[in-house]
C-alpha cells in the first residue's frame, strides 16, 4: 500500500488524499501563507483530524513540506552544475546554500515562527535533517562511485558534518556572527570536501 492509499475509517470517503494535502501545504508554504491545519482541512474537504492521522502533528507536516521544498531546489541544482569531483559538490552544495539563504519562503517561515521553524528544521529527531543527510549523502556517494572523488570520511559522516554546518551558519549561530555568512560557509565546506583554498 503507498503513502497515497493510506487506510480509512468506514464512512464517507476523504475527497483528498495525504498527496493532496502535501501540495496544497506546500502551495501555501511557498506563497507565504502560515498554515493553518483547519483552513487547509476546510479547503481540501477532510477533517483537521484526518490531516493529523496521516501526519501525525502540524509540525511533522510542516517538515514534510519543508524538507521537500529543499529537496527539490537541491536535485535541480544538481542536475544543472557541471564538472566532477569536490569541486562539483562544493560548487553543488554552494549554489544550494545561496538558494537557502535567500528562498523568501523559507525566509518568511523564519520570520513568523522562529522557534518552531528552527526546530523543524535542524531537529535529528525531525524530518528535515535526516532527509537533507541522505540525499547530500547520495550526492556525495554518486560522485564516489564515479571515481571522481574520495572523501576524507565515511560518506555518511561527511553529509551529516555538511548539513550541520550549514544550519548554523544559515539559521542558528548568531553569537558566532556567522549566520548568513554565506562565503564564509564555502570556505568551510571546501576545506571539509579537500578542494584548494582560492
Amino acid at each position: 500500500m503507498t503513502k497515497d492509499a493510506l487506510p480509512t475509517r468506514p464512512g464517507r470517503p476523504s475527497a483528498a488524499t495525504p498527496a493532496d494535502v502535501l501540495d496544497a501545504a506546500l502551495y501555501r508554504y511557498l506563497r507565504g501563507v502560515r498554515l493553518d491545519v483547519q483552513a487547509l482541512a476546510a479547503d481540501l474537504g477532510v477533517s483537521r483530524t484526518t490531516i493529523y492521522r496521516w501526519f501525525g502533528s502540524r509540525e511533522q507536516l510542516l517538515g514534510e513540506v519543508v524538507a521537500r521544498a529543499a529537496e527539490g531546489v537541491l536535485d535541480t541544482i544538481y542536475a544543472d552544475t557541471p564538472g566532477r569531483g569536490a569541486a562539483r559538490l562544493l560548487e553543488v552544495f554552494d549554489r544550494f546554500n545561496r538558494a537557502l539563504a535567500d528562498a523568501p519562503a523559507l525566509r518568511r517561515f523564519l520570520e513568523q515562527e522562529r522557534e518552531t521553524a528552527l526546530r523543524i528544521i535542524s531537529s535529528s529527531a525531525g524530518i528535515v535533517t535526516p532527509r537533507m543527510v541522505q540525499r547530500i549523502g547520495e550526492i556525495i556517494e554518486a560522485e564516489v562511485r564515479s571515481r571522481a572523488y574520495r572523501p576524507p570520511v565515511d560518506v555518511e559522516t561527511l553529509a551529516y558534518a555538511i548539513v550541520r554546518l550549514a544550519e548554523a551558519f544559515l539559521f542558528n549561530d548568531a553569537s558566532a556572527r556567522i549566520r548568513g555568512d554565506v562565503d564564509r560557509l564555502r570556505d568551510v565546506e571546501a576545506a571539509m570536501l579537500g578542494v584548494p583554498a582560492r
